[in-house]
């Protein structure tokens, strides 16, 4: 598949069959989230795989709304990272998130990312506190998602030229359009 393809067709899924996501396709993922690029090649990143179904139905409720479909998933990849170490740590994470997500589609299986960072459980609790609380992180690192992969219990319509918004594309100065 090539990249115009890929994204494309990646768009968030949030149904997956019970089917496990095998070891080498783990590794790819992971591969994948490894190999980002960050700022000043610090790569603070860490990523907690989960793949018991019980902790994964623990964070599916680390959040008000957003993160349910954690549910149905047979793996969640925890992005974290240090802010201590990294200024732009959020940028970084979230660059890994989505190499984890374009990987996934490249493979055939289907993700979606919760956001974590930011974001509070219904009592307002933080979401990174009961992430933390579940996986039992340590107190340096910040989660910024979690990433739901599996197989696809449905596809989706790639995205069509269409849909894009060139309204928000500007030249040279804001307003200019082509």
């Amino acid at each position: 598949m090539d990249f115009k393809d890929l994204i494309r067709t990646r768009r968030s899924m949030r149904k997956f069959t019970d089917e496990k996501v095998t070891e080498p396709e783990v590794k790819a993922l992971l591969r994948a989230a490894l190999m980002s690029p960050s700022s000043k090649s610090i790569r603070n990143w860490n990523f907690v795989v989960v793949d018991d179904k019980e902790t994964i139905k623990q964070l599916a409720h680390c959040k008000k709304m957003g993160a349910e479909f954690l549910e149905g998933v047979p793996l969640a990849i925890v992005v974290t990272a240090n802010p201590t170490e990294n200024d732009v740590w959020i940028e970084d994470a979230s660059i890994a998130s989505l190499m984890i997500q374009l990987q996934a589609e490249e493979l055939g299986l289907g993700s979606c990312w919760a956001q974590i960072r930011n974001r509070a459980a219904e009592d307002g609790t933080p979401a990174n506190t009961i992430v933390h609380n579940i996986l039992g992180l340590p107190d340096s690192l910040e989660v910024l998602s979690i990433i739901g992969v599996g197989h696809k219990a449905a596809e989706r319509k790639p995205m069509e030229d269409d849909k894009l918004l060139w309204n928000q594309v500007h030249y040279n100065k804001f307003g200019n359009t082509k």
